[in-house]
């Protein structure tokens, strides 16, 4: 089981991702687009330098929805390796079967 605090501090950057997103598209637009000015430019580039650094959806990090494990996540079925083993055991997930030679 994954520690609680950083389970909560990622589902606080996936809001604020959520909230920012519009306005940090609009910004990169910008930045991105040739036609603008040196002046809209860097009047961009420092809005968006203001912007909280936990709504960039880079610094999301993949999380068991059971456990809160980061590492060994399977995006297919949004949970970690370990708990994925444990599911098909139990044939909680049709289809999938355990493999053995």
């Amino acid at each position: 089981m994954a520690k609680r605090s950083s389970v909560v501090r990622n589902l606080k950057r996936t809001q604020l991702v959520a909230k920012f997103a519009a306005k940090r598209m609009e910004l990169k637009s910008v930045l991105s687009n040739p036609a603008s000015s040196d002046v809209e430019f860097f009047a961009a580039q420092r809005r968006l330098a203001k912007l909280p650094r936990n709504s960039c959806a880079v610094r999301l990090r993949n999380r068991c929805s059971i456990t809160g494990r980061c590492r060994g996540f399977h995006r297919r079925f949004g949970v970690s390796r370990l708990v994925l083993r444990e599911m098909v055991a139990g044939g909680y997930i049709p289809g999938v079967i355990k493999s053995s030679w």
